[in-house]
């Protein structure tokens, strides 16, 4: 049963969720995805029906978060902004900080793997950590240790 929450990706934590074939994940883990005009741009593939896309309505806003933080970025926390209890799904760092400073609740793709086998949609996380890390994401190995302790799969 999906989470009631809404969540709003930005473009790289789909591309990653793609590359590794898991895109599914998200509408397993969540009822509503959205993203924006400007993350669809950003992603540059044919998106499944059930991720929704919604513009920022105030445009000055999302400039304004522009100067601080990348395009895609920016429409993200700008419509996570308007939209009540959105959590913003956000790898990059400076992205995590701005959100985190504006009251916004934010996960990363690690965190919906996480999540994903908290919730018993996936039985083990590494093989989906161990695609991850042929991709271009770039994570500590004490973070993927501490996770993978944290889900009795280290050493597997």
């Amino acid at each position: 049963m999906p989470d009631t929450s809404i969540v709003i990706s930005d473009t790289s934590s789909l591309i990653l969720f793609h590359k590794i074939g898991e895109l599914e994940l998200l509408r397993k883990l969540y009822n509503r995805v959205i993203i924006t005009p400007e993350i669809q741009t950003e992603f540059q593939e044919q998106l499944p029906n059930w991720i929704k896309i919604e513009s920022v309505q105030d445009k000055k806003y999302q400039e304004f978060l522009e100067t601080q933080v990348d395009w895609g970025e920016a429409s993200a926390i700008a419509l996570a902004k308007e939209i009540e209890n959105a959590l913003l799904l956000l790898d990059d760092l400076k992205a995590r900080k701005l959100a985190g400073k504006l009251n916004l609740k934010f996960t990363g793709t690690l965190g919906v793997i996480n999540k994903a086998r908290q919730l018993g949609i996936v039985h083990k996380i590494k093989p989906l950590i161990d695609k991850l890390l042929l991709t271009n994401f770039r994570i500590s190995e004490n973070i993927v240790n501490e996770l993978l302790r944290l889900n009795s799969e280290l050493g597997d």
